[in-house]
């Protein structure tokens, strides 16, 4: 007898390789190199792939020369395409804009500050949006940053190792002895309600960690984070330190954002331009956690835990998805699938286009999200099923 194949398509909720932009620097090698790696061990489409010309020595660039090329760029670009991927470190800046506000939101002075004010937000903060460009007219950004064409692949190879893993990790959220840089430990009860159950949790009073391993997060506030030689992080890895210049990178006065990367880390952020330390200029801990832990994608968790982007840059492998993916557990008369992606809420089920059943989630533990689904055999014995006997169910939010 045939054995049958089962497949199971989930609720979107993270970008793929069809939707995302790989932009370039024509002339500069290790930038085209990084972008057709990445874009032959994605499996992006070639016509995704698009370079322009700006001047890879430059750490700044000028809003002219800028809205130029990102013209030249956006008329290249489908209604398909969400996000886009810069493959270089610098230019990191654009004006008074990180050069990933800027090709996300174009370049727009509501985003820069004078001073220790405030700036324009973003309307994916915090949003369910699977399609940023479609629901907002804006194409969130993050900068395949790295030394080299060798560190770069290494970072690539990290974000693909990490996809549908569903790690248990350990995560790190310190207040060290620099009060002004550790302002977003207000978050950090809310992050231990959600998250002690999930994670190895570690909320400490430390200037820094030594010796750890497995790290999935780690958030922090310093002008330097030491022993980062000593730590191993697991791929998939989210980790940045809140100061004024981690976004200044390639020349920064501080610790740059890259050392995270270069350290094993997969997705960092730091701020281009002095953002003061106002906390909706950084990473809410508990929305990236949230968002990466429910299968968004590196770049969209990331970009949906800043308010106020326009000053800080996102680097990191996009598509790194550690948690969009699920098991299949065969019962007797039933399968259970689990994923992260299955909240609390109501659900539409169907198998090979024949509806079957609507069914409620249980409530959210990390443990139990799952559905049930009842053998398709004794409810739909009409359905022809052709050797080798492949069901494909879809699981559909209502």
């Amino acid at each position: 007898m045939a054995s049958v194949g089962l497949f199971v398509e989930l609720p979107k909720v993270g970008l793929k390789p069809s939707e995302l932009a790989v932009v370039y620097i024509k002339g500069d090698k290790k930038s085209e190199d990084i972008a057709y790696y990445y874009q032959q061990h994605r499996k992006i489409p070639f016509e995704n792939i698009i370079g322009i010309s700006l001047d890879a020595n430059k750490t700044v660039i000028g809003p002219g020369e800028f809205a130029v090329q990102k013209k030249l760029l956006d008329a290249k670009l489908g209604d398909n395409i969400q996000a886009l991927a810069l493959a270089w470190e610098k230019p990191y800046q654009v004006g008074c804009m990180s050069v990933t506000a800027a090709f996300t939101f174009g370049y727009n002075v509501a985003y820069c500050a004078s001073g220790c004010t405030k700036t324009r937000t973003s309307p994916y903060y915090n949003s369910m949006s699977v399609a940023p460009y479609r629901d907002f007219k804006m194409r969130p950004t993050m900068m395949l940053a790295a030394k080299n064409t060798q560190e770069a692949t290494q970072l690539i190879d990290r974000g693909i190792a990490s996809d549908d893993t569903q790690p248990l990790g350990r995560a790190f959220l310190l207040t060290t002895s620099d009060k002004t840089r550790s302002v977003r430990n207000v978050f950090f009860d809310e992050v231990n309600k959600n998250f002690k159950d999930t994670y190895d949790l570690h909320i400490l009073n430390s200037d820094g960690i030594k010796n750890r391993s497995d790290i999935l997060f780690y958030f922090t506030g310093a002008v330097a984070v030491p022993h980062l030689e000593t730590l191993s992080f697991l791929p998939g890895a989210m980790a940045d330190h809140l100061t004024s210049a981690g976004g200044q990178l390639t020349d920064s006065n501080q610790m740059s954002a890259m050392r995270w990367l270069e350290a094993g880390a997969t997705g960092s952020y730091g701020s281009a331009i002095e953002p003061c330390n106002f906390v909706q200029k950084f990473p809410n801990p508990l929305l990236a956690m949230w968002h990466y832990g429910f299968g968004a994608t590196m770049l969209e968790a990331y970009w949906k835990s800043v308010h106020m982007p326009g000053q800080g840059n996102f680097i990191g492998e996009p598509l790194a998805s550690p948690f969009n993916g699920y098991r299949l557990l065969r019962k007797v008369n039933h399968i259970e699938v689990r994923s992260p992606i299955l909240r609390q809420g109501r659900y539409r089920i169907t198998a090979n286009e024949d509806s079957l059943l609507g069914l409620n989630t249980p409530s959210y533990l990390r443990s139990m999200n799952q559905i049930s689904i009842q053998s398709i055999t004794p409810y739909r014995r009409h359905l022809v099923l052709k050797p080798p006997y492949h069901v494909h169910y879809k699981i559909e939010r209502l």
